[in-house]
C-alpha cells in the first residue's frame, strides 16, 4: 500500500508520509545494490578456491572478504527484508486477521519491540565501534583485511536502518488504519463462495 494520504481535505501529504516514502525509496535502492553481493561472494569464493587448490596459494584477504560481504548482506539487508515484508514473523494470529488488525499488530510491534531493540543495539554498540575506529582495528590474521573497524560499524548502521524502516512501516500502518479500505469482494463486484 502506498504511503500517500487519501483524505480529500488536503492535497499535500503530511510530512511523515513524505519521510516514509523517502525511507522506502532509500531502502529500495539499498536492496537493489545488496542484490549484487551474493554474486560477488560467489565469484570471490571461486577465486579463493582456485588459488588454494590449483596454485596452492592461500588468500586470507579473499576469505575475509567473503565474510565481510556476507556480514554486509545480512546486516544491511535486515531493513530491506522488513520493507518487503519478508522478515521472520511469529504468525499465530496475524495470518487470520484482516488488514486493519494486521496494521495494528505491525504498528504496535514496531513501536514496542523493533524501535526499542534498535535503540538498544545502537547505544550498546557505540563504545565497541568507537574503540575499533580509534585503533583502526584490522584483521588478526597475517594478510587479512585491515578493516575490522568497518565491519563493526555495520552494527549501529543496521540498527539505524532498521529503525528508520520501522518508522516507515509505522506510518504505513497508521495510514491503513486511517483510510477506509473497501473489501475485496466489493471492488470486483463478486461475492466469495
Amino acid at each position: 500500500m502506498s504511503l500517500l494520504r487519501t483524505t480529500p481535505s488536503s492535497t499535500a501529504p503530511h510530512w511523515s508520509v513524505n519521510a516514509g516514502q523517502a525511507i522506502d525509496t532509500c531502502t529500495d535502492w539499498l536492496a537493489s545494490t545488496l542484490a549484487w553481493i551474493p554474486l560477488t561472494m560467489a565469484m570471490l569464493t571461486v577465486v579463493v578456491v582456485a588459488l588454494r587448490y590449483v596454485l596452492g596459494m592461500g588468500f586470507i584477504a579473499g576469505q575475509e572478504g567473503v565474510i565481510y560481504l556476507h556480514s554486509t548482506l545480512f546486516m544491511l539487508g535486515a531493513s530491506c527484508a522488513m520493507r518487503f515484508d519478508e522478515h521472520v514473523r511469529v504468525d499465530i494470529f496475524y495470518r487470520h486477521w484482516g488488514q486493519k488488525g494486521r496494521a495494528w499488530i505491525n504498528a504496535l510491534g514496531h513501536i514496542v519491540f523493533t524501535l526499542p531493540l534498535c535503540a538498544l543495539i545502537g547505544v550498546s554498540s557505540f563504545d565497541y565501534v568507537t574503540e575499533a575506529w580509534f585503533s583502526l582495528e584490522g584483521s588478526a590474521e597475517p594478510g587479512g583485511l585491515p578493516a575490522v573497524f568497518l565491519l563493526k560499524t555495520l552494527i549501529p548502521v543496521m540498527a539505524l536502518l532498521l529503525g528508520l524502516q520501522a518508522f516507515a512501516e509505522i506510518i504505513r500502518s497508521i495510514q491503513q488504519l486511517l483510510v477506509h479500505v473497501q473489501p475485496a469482494n466489493q471492488k470486483t463486484g463478486k461475492a466469495h463462495g
